[in-house]
């Protein structure tokens, strides 16, 4: 395990409210298409690794709940039954299907199908760079503010759990950290965020490493 000093952390991050993060995004995302943007992914940490050839169009919410001592982060916490990545801390979403006008329409119906939360009520503010996963999905990350009061109804074949962190744990300078396990013979290196008992790791902690690029560009 090797803490990161990955990236600084100043003053300019501390007490960040919807306006700014807003701002943040803005000034971060790419004017080029979306087809030509950025690409990131399980490779980042291992640049001889491949994706599979074909991979499979996702779409993911990053939801960020405005509360009055902060804005948090909503994730989930997949079952253990699930196909791919069980048991996964997770954004909510899911594949690209052919009846969705494009990728963020089909983050904002997995996210409902998913945790019940309806798309008018987030208000989507920014889109992260492409992100690829070894086990063959190609992601689009959408960032969304949701303002309480808000009832969630999680579907209990996909979530097992629901629940927020706070944003600070992006900007921590203890996070990411950088874990390695051997898969199939060889070190895959991967990143960590830790917040009290739980690791957020894989694509979840990719995407928050490109969102914590976001915040700090």
């Amino acid at each position: 395990m090797e803490q990161g000093d990955i990236f600084s952390v100043g003053r300019e991050t501390v007490g960040l409210d919807r306006e700014e993060l807003r701002r943040r995004l803005l000034r971060f995302e790419s004017p080029l298409p979306s087809s030509r943007r950025r690409v990131r992914g399980d490779h980042d940490l291992n640049p001889g690794m491949r994706p599979p050839a074909q991979l499979r169009p996702a779409a993911v919410l990053v939801p960020v709940v405005e509360r009055e001592d902060g804005l948090r982060i909503l994730l989930t916490r997949r079952t253990d039954h699930l196909a791919a990545h069980a048991g996964q801390i997770s954004f909510p979403g899911g594949g690209v299907e052919p009846e969705d006008e494009n990728e963020m329409a089909a983050a904002l119906r997995e996210t409902e199908e998913e945790i019940g939360l309806p798309p008018e009520r987030v208000e989507v503010v920014g889109r992260l760079d492409t992100y690829v996963t070894r086990s063959g999905f190609r992601i689009v990350p959408y960032v969304g503010i949701i303002r309480p009061p808000f009832t969630l109804r999680p579907d209990p074949y996909e979530v097992a759990e629901v629940f927020e962190v706070p944003l600070d744990i992006v900007l921590d300078p203890g996070n990411p950290e950088r874990h390695s396990r051997t898969v199939q013979g060889t070190q895959r290196y991967f990143y960590v965020f830790q917040h009290e008992d739980r690791f957020i790791w894989g694509a979840t902690a990719g995407i928050l490493v490109n969102f914590r690029q976001a915040l700090m560009s």
